[in-house]
């Protein structure tokens, strides 16, 4: 059974920095398009950065250059590294088994909060 989990998420200060972990069970990681969305209370969900199998990346202009996508074959796992967050980072997160938003594959959601 496919299956994806994320951790990591938390309560941070605003220029903090977390890191969420995305582990796949069921199929190998390295063959898929992994992406990461995330959707604040009273908005729609939105997609925050995407990896895909030849490890090209792609990232929504509000986190370019304080996200990072990275991939760990041997751990099945895909990384967000989150830096200078925002109060507006906060959001639920979820990654999904590719990058268009319309996978049938979605993990359970990890809660990052940006406050002070």
């Amino acid at each position: 059974q496919l299956q994806l989990v994320e951790s990591g998420g938390g309560l941070v200060q605003p220029g903090g920095s977390l890191r969420l972990s995305c582990e796949a069970s069921g199929f190998n990681l390295p063959y898929y398009a992994i992406g990461w969305f995330r959707q604040a209370p009273g908005k729609e969900r939105e997609g925050v950065s995407c990896i895909y199998s030849d490890d090209s990346t792609l990232y929504a202009d509000s986190v370019k250059g304080r996200f990072t996508i990275s991939r760990d074959s041997a751990k099945n796992t895909v990384y967000l590294q989150m830096n200078s967050l925002k109060p507006e980072d906060t959001a639920v997160y979820y990654c999904a088994g590719d990058c268009s938003g319309y996978s049938p594959y979605w993990g359970q959601g990890t809660q990052v909060t940006v406050s002070s």
